[in-house]
């Protein structure tokens, strides 16, 4: 168990880190997050309040047919993420703006996608979508279909009351298990996500961070959002520094470590990787320092291991 924003939380269970992380590719594993910071925001301008220019935390936003957006932020940064949304809701409420914002006190459980004891029907919930639905009796608990691990999943939100009994309904099927961080974070790596504070963070921009994806075409065409005439032209390739995937040779590396040009000349340090554009391409030859000692690594395409979240065709 370690310390977290405040939690104490698993690094692992009985099983071993590795052992965790292939039962999780392979079958089925439960984790607990409801250390994540859970709000619900209403009203006709709850979009438009949203808007930020630059990353401030790594989040899901989801348009619920129910009217509000539903908002899971990182437990590291609860503190930051609600302050800065209580002070636009009443910024905004002060312009005459018909917004609003509650704080979800729920659990939440994150796990692979799994029909059994879920009443709706998860072919009809493709991939960042969500839906307000009865798992194991429990009536009422929005269900998103999401995929931190890169794997189709879904996080269930959940009365506290009714935690303990989902998570035990969950487990009695054989092929799920409990899951910790270390796992999580292998995870996540391999899928080529980003953990704020780790690859991404206040001084990171989209085009840094290879983000492009969360801008759709018609944004980039009208830029009408915070921060435009700078994250625009990086998407377009004026960019210093990528985020991109390193695969090492010999002893594993860590967060934080020297990454070096073939000439031992200093690029950056890990996080996922972020190195200088000219060096950010497939393929580029590096070298990483670990234990006082230099070895290869190699820059490779994200995620590591391919993702296949169901969408509808």
């Amino acid at each position: 168990m370690v310390a977290f924003a405040g939690w104490s939380l698993p690094v692992q269970y009985r099983d071993s880190h590795v052992e965790s992380h292939v039962h999780t590719r392979r079958h089925c594993s439960l984790f607990g997050v409801s250390h994540m910071l859970q709000t619900k925001i209403f009203g006709c301008d709850r979009v438009k309040l949203l808007e930020t220019g630059g990353i401030l935390d790594d989040l899901i936003v989801t348009n619920t047919t129910e009217g509000h957006l539903y908002v899971v932020s990182n437990a590291g940064c609860w503190d930051k993420d609600l302050a800065l949304m209580q002070d636009k809701v009443k910024e905004f409420q002060n312009r005459g703006s018909a917004v609003g914002l509650e704080v979800i006190d729920n659990a939440l459980l994150a796990l692979p996608m799994l029909q059994a004891g879920v009443a709706d029907d998860l072919r009809k919930l493709p991939f960042r979508t969500s839906a307000v639905m009865e798992v194991f009796g429990v009536s009422g608990c929005p269900v998103t279909h999401c995929g931190y691990t890169g794997k189709d999943g879904v996080e269930i939100s959940v009365p506290t009351s009714e935690a303990v009994h989902l998570a035990t309904a969950l487990l009695e099927n054989p092929e799920v298990k409990l899951a910790g961080l270390a796992a999580r974070d292998s995870l996540h790596l391999e899928a080529g996500l980003c953990l704020y504070g780790n690859d991404i963070d206040e001084h990171t921009t989209p085009g840094e961070g290879s983000l492009g994806w969360t801008l759709g075409k018609r944004r980039r065409a009208i830029m009408d959002f915070p921060g435009a005439k700078v994250i625009v032209p990086q998407l377009k390739g004026e960019v210093q520094r990528r985020r991109v995937g390193l695969i090492c040779e010999g002893v594993p590396t860590w967060a934080h470590r020297p990454i070096l040009s073939m000439e031992g000349t200093m690029i950056e340090e890990c996080g996922n990787g972020l190195c200088a554009i000219q060096v950010h391409r497939p393929g580029t030859q590096l070298l990483v320092e670990v234990c006082k000692t230099q070895q290869m690594t190699m820059v490779s395409k994200m995620p590591l291991v391919p993702t296949n979240y169901y969408t509808l065709k």
